[in-house]
């Protein structure tokens, strides 16, 4: 806390968190341009005549405001401080921080626009004319911080003027997170949500949203018994006593908190610091669940309860204990898929399905990303992992289609989502610039069904990617390595080995003689005996591999996870030749700001001839080609057409001359600087240069300038990185970084099943 000036005590927390809040730009958001405005047609266009447009279009048909505004994708995050998280009435201008956090929130998990509004009057009825009144400008309502019995009063009279979702996430949220953690509670105590008892001890807004969301979803009314700090709300009780607690009053003799919780199989806490004691965990029943979520401090400690009751499952809104209830895990993406559906209000069936499809998700298997969140630490569904990780991927391309869904199917939707494989791609894609790209990918191999070879098949990476890849129906995978060692490793990760996965031992095949007589066949002269041979394909997954995929035992191959890119490369060419009349070439995909470029050699060249980078440029224009664009090749160097001179760019230059004798189908030109090739106002100054279009094939002088340009681009310019690509084999066959993730892997595995190499 920050105290007078005469006695100033900040912790080390505080301190960070305000340096936090004031260094840089002060605050946590800032607006940004969706449009270029570099121009004088852009400003013609973006304001005055152009704009003129839009407003006559939108005035003579409303609804068009949500193509020709940014409408359909803001939410206005509104409160006016009298209920700031813990910390009470402090007024708007205290809210402002929380607000703006909440709008961050909306953006990086959602990619949803969002502004805080902060309305500075106590009154209701004030403050709900001031949001009805402005409500037209956004395309959802996310109140906050508002204290009860004012937060029902607002939201009720929101959502009865106003034709868009008006939602209070400190009621509702709370509840979808706790409910979806309800849901896994259940299902692991073998419990039913009709026959539980259940005790809700705080009678504000979120107890109530709780306790409401409960019962839409089966809990019999006369189950649960609400608590206030004056007891259980029964019926007959007149003190401190309000229209919404009384509609939860039941017949019960319980007149104080330990009363009432006996026998009870659920505790729900939104109250204060100590409210649930030793004595009445006790006397809950078998295999308590408890939801602790008084902010700060939990209304028991997680660590005591375990101690007294060690068969209970327990969650806090704490982040350094398991089970936390997080907002953020909501809201978020009910926005997101009330906004793609236009839905005039969120409904309970919405709330349901959002709670249900965040319960599902919890039980799959957590990706890298959330492993990486949890310092290494992969959790899996049990008593400790009930609430999926808020940096969970997957959030974002499952819960907005089951919360689109529900909308669509209770009749509040304006617009239907036509398919919802197209749906869930474009979400991931909001995210994840590469899964774009990937998703074309994705559905060609799903029809292929290639056979494909995950070399290091012991790896635990490796072999959650194989679970991925046949999970998702990309293909058939086939994991090397020791069948003992891969189950081993499955159980320990708490996965079942799934039909459809192949493992094959390398040192047990009996294809094994085969492959070392042609792996002995194509090293004979190269100082290699039949020993040596047997040797690596006994021992060498990657040369196994090789073998099994030349000689036709399957159709496509990943490795590289645990060695450097080129002696995976290496092992790699003692079986395999480049593809006839082709070179095998690194090629990696740069996607920044919506636009995709490929790079090359990243990989494999180090400094070609002119000749090699001829056929590097040949190698990229087909890729592009592969992945749906139309090449617009340039050959880059540091200079730009001849000036300065220089040795590296004279090859570029003659690789050029090469191309034209070539007579390709595409264009190209070089050298130029990366700017010239990037850049339409730069490129204007060279007007013979031949490109039409700024460049999405960049073909660089050396395997430095490759490396270290993407690379750069990939960390400092906030770029996504897909690849390397390896094209030019005669099989195919991708290899990963060593430091790749599982999505990676998988990426790449669909990547070689396309044969998109060759």
């Amino acid at each position: 806390m920050v105290n007078d000036d005469n006695n100033s005590e900040e912790s080390y927390d505080e301190k960070e968190a305000l340096k936090f809040h004031a260094e840089g730009k002060p605050g946590k958001i800032a607006i940004s341009a969706t449009k270029p405005m570099e121009t004088q047609t852009d400003l013609s266009l973006a304001y005055s005549p152009g704009v003129a447009a839009p407003v006559i279009a939108i005035s003579e048909k409303p609804e068009s405001v949500y193509d020709y505004t940014s409408k359909g994708n803001l939410v206005a995050v509104i409160s006016n401080g009298s209920a700031i998280l813990g910390l009470g009435n402090l007024g708007p201008l205290a809210a402002k921080p929380v607000m703006e956090g909440k709008a961050v929130l909306f953006k990086r998990f959602a990619d949803v626009d969002a502004i805080d509004i902060e309305v500075d009057t106590q009154d209701a009825s004030a403050f709900s004319s001031t949001v009805e009144n402005i409500g037209q400008s956004f395309g959802g309502i996310n109140l906050e911080d508002i204290s009860a019995p004012d937060c029902f009063i607002i939201e009720s009279e929101l959502r009865e003027k106003l034709d868009i979702p008006v939602f209070h996430d400190d009621q509702h949220g709370t509840a979808i997170i706790s409910t979806a953690g309800i849901i896994n509670a259940l299902d692991l105590t073998g419990k039913e949500i009709d026959k539980v008892k259940v005790v809700v001890n705080g009678a504000g807004a979120a107890g109530i949203a709780c306790l409401e969301l409960l019962k839409s979803m089966g809990l019999p009314h006369d189950n649960a018994i609400l608590c206030d700090s004056k007891g259980p709300i029964y019926i007959g009780r007149e003190e401190n006593t309000n229209q919404w607690k009384a509609a939860h009053a039941i017949e019960t003799d319980a007149r104080t908190l330990g009363e009432a919780i006996k026998g009870a199989d659920i505790f729900l806490g939104l109250s204060v610091k100590d409210a649930l004691t030793k004595d009445m965990l006790k006397a809950m029943n078998d295999k308590p669940i408890i939801f602790a979520m008084a902010n700060p401090d939990p209304e028991i400690d997680p660590k005591l309860a375990k101690e007294i009751r060690p068969d209970c499952i327990i969650a806090t809104g704490r982040s350094d204990y398991p089970n936390q209830v997080n907002n953020v895990l909501g809201f978020p993406y009910i926005f997101r898929g009330a906004l793609d559906v236009r839905a005039k209000t969120i409904n309970d069936d919405m709330k349901i399905a959002c709670a249900e499809a965040l319960a599902k998700l919890a039980r799959e298997d957590v990706p890298d990303e959330v492993a990486a969140a949890y310092s290494g630490i992969r959790p899996r569904y049990g008593p400790d992992y009930i609430i999926p990780a808020p940096f969970d991927p997957r959030l974002i391309r499952d819960i907005p289609p089951a919360v689109a869904q529900a909308a669509m199917d209770s009749g509040v939707a304006r617009i239907p989502v036509v398919d919802q494989d197209i749906y869930k791609n474009k979400l991931s894609a909001r995210l994840d610039p590469a899964a774009d790209v990937m998703q074309p990918i994705f559905q060609k191999a799903k029809r292929l069904m290639k056979k494909v070879i995950f070399a290091e098949g012991e790896e635990e990476r490796v072999i959650r990617a194989a679970l991925n890849f046949r999970e998702l129906g990309l293909g058939v995978p086939v994991l090397i390595g020791r069948e003992e060692k891969i189950e081993k490793t499955l159980s320990d990760i708490g996965q079942q080995l799934q039909s459809g996965i192949e493992i094959i031992n390398s040192e047990i095949s009996e294809r094994s003689s085969e492959y070392v007589d042609y792996l002995y066949s194509r090293l004979q002269r190269k100082g290699f005996s039949t020993r040596d041979c047997l040797r690596m394909v006994n021992n060498d997954r990657n040369i196994f591999s090789a073998c099994m995929l030349s000689l036709g035992d399957a159709d496509a191959m990943v490795t590289g996870t645990t060695r450097n890119y080129s002696l995976a490369l290496e092992d790699i060419r003692k079986v395999l030749d480049p593809a006839e009349g082709k070179r095998i070439v690194g090629i990696s995909v740069i996607i920044s700001e919506g636009r995709t470029v490929l790079v090359g050699d990243t990989n494999v060249h180090d400094m070609p001839s002119a000749e090699e980078i001829a056929d590097i440029t040949q190698a990229g224009a087909d890729l592009a080609v592969k992945l749906g664009l139309d090449p617009h090749v340039a050959l880059l160097a540091y200079s730009s057409f001849g000036y300065p001179e220089g040795e590296r760019s004279t090859f570029m230059r003659e690789a050029v001359d090469i191309l034209d004798n070539r007579n390709v189908d595409f264009e190209y030109d070089g050298e130029m600087a990366a700017d010239v090739a990037l850049n339409p106002e730069a490129m204007k100054f060279y007007p013979f240069c031949r490109l039409t279009e700024p460049a999405n094939v960049l073909i660089m002088p050396a395997i430095h300038s490759a490396s270290i340009s993407t690379k750069m681009l990939q960390e400092l310019g906030g770029s996504t990185l897909v690849g390397p690509l390896l094209v030019g084999v005669s099989k195919p066959v991708q290899i990963a970084r060593r430091g790749c993730t599982v999505s990676e892997l998988v990426n790449l595995a669909s990547i070689a099943a396309c044969d998109l190499g060759n």
